[in-house]
């Protein structure tokens, strides 16, 4: 399965291929290992990531795996992290969709899926007029299903809600050492 992030400022998308679970911890590794590998490099300075999110599968709001792992994102990187979850029902909105996902389904249309290589080729091979660029790498790892963040757990996110539908849209700040150790 795909999970990637499009920098829509630069028009390069970043994908990671999953072989196991698309999980919570499948998608924020994704986030992690474009920060690690490509975002910080194209930003640097940047204290803060804005994120945009359909409100369904791994990275729903109402999901405490995704926001627990992105707890810990924000405290390994020093990042304040803003998500924007689009209202149920219009994850077309949002713009990896139109403008990183609809150029890779164009690109391997009628090519038969037969194996991760192919996909990683066809995936990072995609380009279009307005000079988008796709790195795709393939992901390894294990993401086990039904895992569980305890009340303890969510009670210690740094979590601040925004004042306009606060359960979609949310900033996860990094929190003091201090606290990530208890």
């Amino acid at each position: 399965m795909p999970y990637g992030v499009y920098d829509i400022a630069a028009n390069k998308g970043w994908i990671r291929l999953g072989v196991d679970n698309d999980t919570a911890a499948f998608a924020v590794e994704t986030i992690r290992r474009w920060w690690e590998t490509i975002g910080r490099a194209r930003h640097p300075g940047a204290g803060r990531l804005l994120v945009t999110a359909d409100s369904g599968g791994s990275n729903s709001p109402r999901i405490r795996l995704w926001k627990r792992e992105l707890q810990r994102l924000a405290d390994d990187t020093g990042l304040a992290i803003t998500v924007a979850h689009l209202p149920p029902g219009t994850s077309k909105w949002n713009k990896i969709e139109h403008r990183l996902f609809a150029f890779i389904s164009m690109n391997w249309r009628g090519k038969p899926l037969v194996s991760h290589q192919v996909i990683l080729q066809l995936v990072g091979s995609t380009k279009n007029d307005g000079g988008l660029e796709v790195t795709c790498e393939l992901d390894l790892g294990k993401y086990p299903k039904g895992l569980k963040v305890s009340d303890r757990e969510r009670a210690a996110l740094n979590i601040e809600r925004a004042e306009f539908r606060g359960e979609w849209n949310y900033t996860i700040r990094p929190r003091p050492p201090a606290a990530v150790e208890q």
